[in-house]
C-alpha cells in the first residue's frame, strides 16, 4: 500500500497540535469563519461623526427625544410648583412625544430595512 499526502487549499488553516501549554490559535488574529467575510473599514467613526449620520438618516427622533426631554423637565417643574393642572398636560404631552419618538423609531427601520443596498 502506498501511503499519500493529501496538501490543504490555501484558504483554509489545519489545526495543529497544542504544543504543552500553548493555544490551539492564534490570538493575535481574528478568527476564520467559513463562508463570513467582514467589510474592510476604511476609518472608525467618531461619536460626533455617528450622531450625525444616524440623524440625517431619521432626523425625527432626535427630535421627539428633545420633545420628551422638554415635557418631562417642564412638567416636573410645574408639579414642583403645585400647578397640577399644567403638570397633567405636560405629562400627557410627554406620552405622546415618547410616541412620536417610538413611531418615527419603527418607521427608519422599515425604511432602512426596504432601502435598496448600495
Amino acid at each position: 500500500m502506498a501511503a499519500t499526502t493529501a496538501t490543504a487549499p490555501l484558504g483554509e488553516q489545519t489545526p495543529t497540535s497544542p504544543s504543552s501549554g500553548s493555544v490551539p490559535f492564534d490570538l493575535s488574529q481574528p478568527p476564520l469563519i467559513e463562508g463570513f467575510s467582514p467589510l474592510p473599514r476604511l476609518k472608525e467613526e467618531t461619536f460626533k461623526e455617528k450622531f450625525l449620520r444616524k440623524t440625517k438618516d431619521n432626523p425625527f427622533v432626535p427630535i421627539g427625544c428633545l420633545g420628551t426631554a422638554g415635557a418631562l423637565m417642564f412638567g416636573l417643574r410645574a408639579f414642583h410648583q403645585g400647578k397640577t393642572r399644567e403638570s397633567q398636560m405636560l405629562m400627557r404631552g410627554r406620552i405622546f412625544a415618547q410616541g412620536f419618538t417610538v413611531v418615527a423609531i419603527v418607521v427608519g427601520v422599515f425604511v432602512t430595512a426596504f432601502k435598496p443596498k448600495q
